[in-house]
Parts: C-alpha cells; structure tokens; sequence
C-alpha cells in the first residue's frame, strides 16, 4: 500500500500545479492478426514469417481452411483481440493476395502480392534490432486520390507499430518506405545507420549502400552520417478491391485496370493455340494444293480434254 501511495504522490507532484495530468491524447492500440490460407509456398511463408519478425505488436496464427468463408476472420480477431487483419491468400500455389481489415467495421482491402523477395535470398548487409519500432514513409501520391487514402490509413494501422505494445523496444532503427508507381504499391525496408565521421570527412566505416548519406550534427562528437541501409523484404503490392465493410459488404473502389494472373495465362494458352491452328490449317492447304497438282505421290490427277498432253499427243 505503500509503494502505491508513493507512485501517487510522485504522479501528483510532477503534475503541473499539484493537479493530476488528464491524457487527452489518444492512445495507439493497435494489434494485427497474421494468418496464412492452405496451399501456400515457402516463399509466402517465409514473408510471413519476416513481417512477424518486423512488426513486434502482431501475433501469428495457424492457417485458415476455408477460403470462401473470410468473415469468420472477425471472430477470430476478436478473440484474439486484434483490430488489424492482415491474411494471406493462395491461389493455385502460385499467386498471393494480401487482405488488410479494420475489423469488425471495415473497411477492407485486397491486394495481389508480386516480386517477392525475403531477408534469406537477399542476403543485404544491413540489420536492425527486432523488437523496434520503424518510420514509416509514404510517397505523396498517396494523397492524391480517396482511394489511396484509405489504402494509406490501413497500411498506418498495419505496419505502425505503437509505443505502448508489450514487446516493442524503444529504438527507431529502421524505415519502411511505401512508394506508388505505376498503379502499385512497392514497400522496401532500410535500416538507418549512423557513422561518426572523421577527421578528414569520410566515416570511419562506410557501408557500400546506394542511398545518399545525411551528414547530421551531433553534440560533442563532431559530425555523424547517417545513411540507408535495405535490409528487406521487398514486394509490390497491386490493390484490386476496397470494401466498406470487414470482408464483406458493397464495394467502394474497384481496380478496373487489373488483369489477373488466371487471365493472363489463359490468354498465353490461346495465343500459342492460334499459332499451332494456323501452322495446322498451313499444313492441310500445301497438302491439298499439291494433291491437286499431281505432285504428291500415289495421288491421282484428272487430265482435261483441253490439256496440252491430249492436244498435241
């Protein structure tokens, strides 16, 4: 009771004018769910695997059988007590796509996933301590246009890690950069390492990194560089349909320049279809044309009376 009342008084002095402070800001309690569907590669799981290890405030979970059923994914978060979804749908054991849900109300967006790197292929040489929180940067496009706003808001919601989780430590060591080019969504991952700098200007040891270093000053120890280290995973996210409601309700913005992956290896199948008919159909009209002329062997070809051979025989 003691060390209780002690805390109290501590609180109630260091409150300006002996009154208690009164939170007025909004705190940041966000929690994702991250899940899987059946039938995904090693790839998608091992970018599963590295979001977890970059988003301290998410709690994977084990794989959902069902496909068609999404909704049960609102109970699931509730009983989990998440209020980020954020699953991971195969198709065909090829295609990924990526839902991001602000259960139970929604909105909902989905996503097709592309170019998929991990930390393990792309061995980069940057790192950054697990457990940090990252600066999450956002191209200007994204406040362009309604939809990209929403798409902006969930991603926030998703990728932002707050202060007061569980497991976060507090270190900024890393940004997570989302850039919009051409209608898609490309999300890279550096780590920000500070060099001291020395006497003739250059750091000390300089990492061999493409982006610009910021020389920064730093109190009492002369200059710092700080440079942008990828440390991964890269992927491009391409958004398909925005719905108003948490996997489920009417559709708010639809991607009508999206072609699928199914359709694209449909129209691939046709395309080398048409090339062998049309070798085909070349084929039987030389055929025919030399069985006509007498020129192939065992075919038999009408002589007319008008023939030169009949004339002058």
């Amino acid at each position: 009771m003691a060390a209780v009342y002690k805390s109290i008084s501590k609180q109630k002095s260091s409150a300006p004018n002996g009154k208690e402070e009164t939170d007025n800001k909004p705190k940041n309690k966000q929690r994702v769910l991250i899940l899987t569907s059946r039938g995904v590669t090693y790839r998608h799981r091992h970018l599963l695997g590295d979001l977890n290890a970059l988003l301290p405030h998410s709690r994977k979970d084990a794989k959902l059988d069902t496909k068609t059923q999404l909704h049960q994914l609102n109970e699931l978060a509730d009983l989990y007590n998440c209020n980020n979804v954020m699953f991971f749908e195969a198709r065909k054991g090829k295609d990924l796509y990526i839902w991001l849900s602000k259960p139970p109300n929604g909105p909902t967006v989905k996503m097709h996933c592309q170019n998929i790197h991990t930390m393990e292929e792309l061995n980069f040489t940057g790192n950054c301590l697990k457990g940090s929180r990252p600066i999450l940067s956002f191209d200007a496009a994204f406040d362009k246009q309604a939809h990209t706003k929403v798409i902006k808001e969930l991603l926030t919601h998703t990728f932002g890690v707050p202060a007061s989780s569980r497991k976060v430590k507090p270190f900024v060591d890393h940004v997570m950069g989302f850039t919009m080019a051409d209608g898609k969504i490309w999300i890279r991952c550096y780590q920000i390492a500070e060099t001291e700098a020395s006497k003739n200007g250059k750091a000390e040891n300089e990492e061999n990194t493409q982006e610009p270093s910021i020389v920064a000053p730093k109190s009492g120890k002369g200059e710092t560089n700080v440079s942008l280290v990828e440390i991964g995973p890269r992927f491009v996210l391409t958004p398909i349909v925005i719905l108003e409601g948490s996997f489920g309700g009417p559709v708010i913005y639809e991607n009508k320049e999206f072609v699928s992956p199914n359709q694209i290896r449909s129209d691939l199948r046709k395309s080398k279809a048409g090339r062998y008919n049309k070798r085909a159909d070349g084929i039987m009209e030389r055929k025919a044309k030399k069985s006509d002329l007498g020129l192939r062997t065992g075919a038999t070809h009408e002589v007319d009376e008008l023939d030169d051979r009949v004339l002058f025989a």
